[in-house]
């Protein structure tokens, strides 16, 4: 159940990269498809215990499960907003790398003021892009 998928260039395990398109695209199902996905996903029950908790066989449960991933990845598919999130966020992180080398390089041999100020509103405003 967990083989490595990519989004955006990221290596992501199934569960992972399930529940960030559950995140995106979750309004898009069905109260149904929600609630066995979570129990699935989220609390880790087995089709079985699924299917003996709401009174269906194992196979329905699987049936619906299946077809809620495939709506989760044919929305993906279609949209491409979790592949842009993920390299956004990845993006991210560089440019918060780039900035604290320009922070260590203005500390360690321009000491400017100004410089620094523009290193903090930078931080700040990559603070409120993130997630």
């Amino acid at each position: 159940c967990f083989t490595p998928d990519i989004i955006g260039g990221v290596h992501m395990e199934k569960n992972v990269r399930m529940a960030l398109l559950f995140d995106f695209f979750g309004e898009l199902l069905t109260q149904k498809q929600r609630g066995y996905f979570q129990m699935y996903y989220d609390e880790n029950l087995s089709l079985s215990e699924i299917a003996e908790n709401e009174g269906i066989t194992r196979q329905a449960v699987r049936d619906i499960i299946m077809r809620t991933e495939n709506i989760l990845e044919e929305t993906e598919a279609r949209t491409g907003i979790v592949k842009r999130f993920t390299e956004i966020q990845a993006d991210i992180s560089v440019i918060e790398g780039y900035l604290d080398e320009i922070a260590k390089l203005n500390k360690s041999r321009f000491k400017n003021g100004a410089l620094l100020d523009l290193c903090n509103r930078i931080s700040e405003r990559l603070q409120f892009l993130k997630y």
